[in-house]
């Protein structure tokens, strides 16, 4: 039980030390992902109104048949990219959300930087 404890008191402090220095304004939001084992989640933050703009996950319907893999993370990527690109949204801050960049988190960036959208 300690080993968990650990685990996720570790965890919070990546988060929290990245989030001290990654913040989204309205001309540049902020884009985080989070991932789990069966799914991945996007969106597009203004954290001075405290408002998400856009986001997509493997939960809704029309990508439901994505899986929790690289090759599908890009496609994430593209398709929130596509939908950034719909509000006028060009350039955003990633935030990796205490991830390694590396994998699924690095493919939904550059799925959402082929799109069209710039960090």
């Amino acid at each position: 039980m300690n080993r968990i404890v650990e685990k996720n008191r570790k965890a919070a402090r990546r988060k929290a030390h990245i989030r001290k220095r990654v913040s989204g304004t309205s001309e540049r939001p902020r884009m985080t992902v989070f991932r789990s084992n069966l799914h991945m989640y996007v969106q597009v933050i203004d954290d001075t109104v405290g408002k998400t703009l856009v986001s997509a996950s493997t939960v809704e319907a029309e990508l439901k048949g994505l899986k929790n893999c690289v090759a599908d993370a890009a496609k994430l990527g593209e398709t929130v990219g596509k939908r950034m690109l719909e509000k006028n949204i060009t350039t955003v801050v990633f935030d990796r959300n205490g991830y390694i960049y590396h994998g699924i988190v690095k493919a939904i960036a550059d799925g959402a930087r082929s799109a069209g959208v710039k960090f």
